[in-house]
């Protein structure tokens, strides 16, 4: 068959290794950008998911506009996925693009700062008209005035080879010209040497109904690739060979679909069903869509009509015997305070998971923010001390949600996990787990009475406590003999009368506090990546583990001694943490907030402890963190 014209987009030329010499690459950061309406989240996620077929391993960084709908074209509207792949272990999704392929004048101002001199750029120059220079806020069109000589810069028309290969189709050309990201996604199909046919199933199987979508998109995803090969307008083409990653089955996973996958594992790991009460949030809604596709594991979904109404229906699963989730992020977690309360005082295990982003009030819903750590911990009144666990990747947040569910049951306690917009939406490579390997959480129900009155007659005391972890007995209503009363006020210890005994108030917050304070001889000691010699440590928590670990990489690497220990479990603190600090000259501790951990872990064990602070809802790059890291080292 002979090769595709450049316009042509209905064969594919059958050279998936290029006719030229392909670039070997060891890694590579390519940035899609364009207008809210042009696809790239969808862009960059097929091309994550077939480099994570291809063997890479990978992370990614979606970031979406903080306005819903923003003015198509301008800055604020502008959306961009980064996907970082390479032959080697990665911990980021880059400092800072390689490659950036800018569909539109605004897509270029918002992103071309961060790539570095001699980048490459991919332009659709369909979309450099005045008007969209001037909403862009270009006073001069920077394809002519100099402004982009030091970078590779590849012109293409985009929108004009996708009508072109469209025209056939029946798609109208306002519909047609929609398929342009699969113009843009099949030439850097090409140029990075990846697979093309799973791309193409996917197209066939995401817009089977449509059949004229199906092949516009086909059509344009071929144009591009055909023009990469056809065009001689590339000095090469780049080939980033698969990763040696430890054996085992992988998939590419989110933080938001592995924390889901997470609770469903829980659920059968506590042989109970799962209820979820939420509220839709930016950006915890993708957890209830997950888990709503589950219902053969046991799972049921509530979407409820508010925050409160969630974490009500939640706790009501509790008190029912399932293993009760309610999801939201921090505006949410404001709204949910009070029925917190109540969970802390019912003493019922539930699981509030807080998908960190942005704030105070609505602040920036798509951005990503480590900032609740303090609400976290006391955002309730009175004295009402919860668990909090921590996720630190990706795929962590799985086991993250199992550790959330096994201390909540055991200990018959709220729990509190928090993860963050970053980590909600990028996506790694995940070994999956042998199940077996997996802890058994289950916990007996009550079923017997547990005490006497004094005429000898079986009663249940609902808070009667297990000696050693201070837990209350858990008993389903409507089983016989096991009749009892919970609610808000205050209970007589033991009973679960209404009490307003002072003596037995202060006994009941000692017996809460205590309660969640013992749960740290049940979670592991904080490990040191240390080395001999060191006398900086770089302590974190949540979604900075990959920034940190990348730089902690690269000052080694300078011959200099960094440690590093990341922290999963908040309230309580592992049970050597103040050993640890104390054995470090200098603590460092990034966090995307203004130092929370930090006022923390200073009160808590009096560290001086060095806060490094980013709230610009951008995760941490590992150069800031190394640039941060080399002034206390050279002090």
């Amino acid at each position: 068959m002979a090769p595709a014209t450049a316009h042509n987009g209905g064969t594919l030329t059958d050279t998936a290794a290029g006719a030229r010499q392909a670039q070997e690459l060891d890694r590579v950061v390519i940035r899609f950008a364009g207008d809210s309406g042009d696809g790239m989240q969808l862009t960059g996620d097929r091309f994550t998911s077939v480099s994570a077929l291809f063997g890479n391993d990978l992370s990614t960084l979606p970031d979406f506009p903080a306005e819903i709908r923003a003015p198509a074209g301008t800055m604020a509207g502008v959306s961009a996925f980064q996907v970082h792949i390479s032959d080697h272990d990665i911990l980021t999704p880059g400092d800072a693009p390689n490659v950036l392929v800018a569909m539109n004048p605004a897509a270029l101002r918002a992103n071309v700062g961060d790539l570095p001199t001699g980048g490459i750029l991919i332009l659709n120059i369909d979309a450099f008209d005045e008007r969209a220079l001037t909403k862009a806020g270009y006073s001069s069109n920077p394809l002519e005035d100099g402004s982009l000589s030091g970078f590779t810069v590849y012109e293409v028309p985009m929108t004009t080879l996708t009508l072109e290969a469209a025209k056939d189709t029946g798609a109208k050309p306002r519909d047609a010209e929609r398929s342009k990201n699969f113009f843009a996604l099949g030439l850097v199909t090409w140029l990075y040497h990846r697979p093309v046919d799973p791309t193409l199933q996917w197209i066939r199987d995401r817009f089977g109904k449509s059949p004229i979508v199906a092949e516009a998109n086909t059509l344009a995803f071929k144009a591009g690739y055909n023009f990469g090969e056809t065009a001689e307008l590339f000095q090469s083409s780049y080939q980033v060979r698969p990763a040696h990653l430890p054996p085992g089955t992988y998939t590419n996973v989110s933080g938001n679909t592995a924390l889901a996958w997470g609770l469903v594992a829980a659920g059968t790991l506590s042989k109970l069903p799962v209820f979820l009460g939420s509220y839709p949030i930016t950006p915890a809604s993708d957890i209830l869509h997950e888990l709503s596709k589950h219902k053969n594991f046991g799972v049921r979904t509530l979407q409820a009509e508010d925050e409160i109404a969630g974490v009500g229906a939640a706790l009501g699963a509790a008190f029912g015997g399932h293993l009760a989730v309610t999801t939201t992020s921090g505006p949410g977690v404001d709204l949910k305070a009070e029925t917190i309360g109540l969970a802390v005082s019912l003493e019922l295990p539930l699981i509030l998971v807080d998908i960190q982003r942005g704030g105070p009030s609505t602040g920036l819903p798509t951005k990503t923010e480590q900032a609740d750590l303090l609400q976290a911990m006391f955002g309730r009144h009175g004295e009402c001390p919860v668990p909090i666990v921590a996720a630190q990747t990706p795929s962590h947040c799985f086991f993250a949600a199992i550790e959330a569910a096994r201390i909540a049951l055991k200990y018959r306690t709220p729990v509190i996990l928090l993860s963050d917009g970053y980590l909600a939406n990028s996506a790694e490579p995940w070994r999956l787990p042998d199940v077996n390997s997996l802890p058994d959480i289950s916990v007996p129900f009550a079923t017997e009475p547990n005490s006497t009155d004094e005429d000898g007659t079986p009663r249940f005391w609902p808070y009667l406590r297990d000696e050693e972890t201070l837990a209350r007995p858990w008993a389903i209503p409507g089983t016989p003999g096991l009749e009892h009363r919970i609610g808000g006020l205050e209970k007589a210890d033991g009973t679960g009368n209404v009490s307003y005994d002072p003596q037995n108030h202060e006994r009941m917050v000692h017996l809460r506090a205590a309660k969640i304070a013992g749960i740290v001889k049940d979670i592991p000691p904080v490990e040191v990546d240390g080395e001999e010699g060191a006398d900086v440590l770089v302590l974190g928590w949540g979604s900075t583990f990959g920034a940190i670990s990348a730089a902690v990489r690269r000052i080694r690497a300078r011959g200099k001694k960094v440690a590093h220990a990341h922290l999963v479990h908040l309230n309580p603190f592992p049970a050597n943490l103040g050993e640890v600090l104390g054995s470090y000259r200098k603590v460092i501790v990034p966090e995307m907030n203004l130092g929370q951990l930090s006022k923390m872990i200073r009160a808590e064990f009096l560290v001086d402890a060095r806060s490094v602070s980013k709230v610009q809802g951008q995760p941490f790059r590992a150069g800031e963190l190394e640039a941060a890291i080399l002034e206390d080292l050279d002090v």
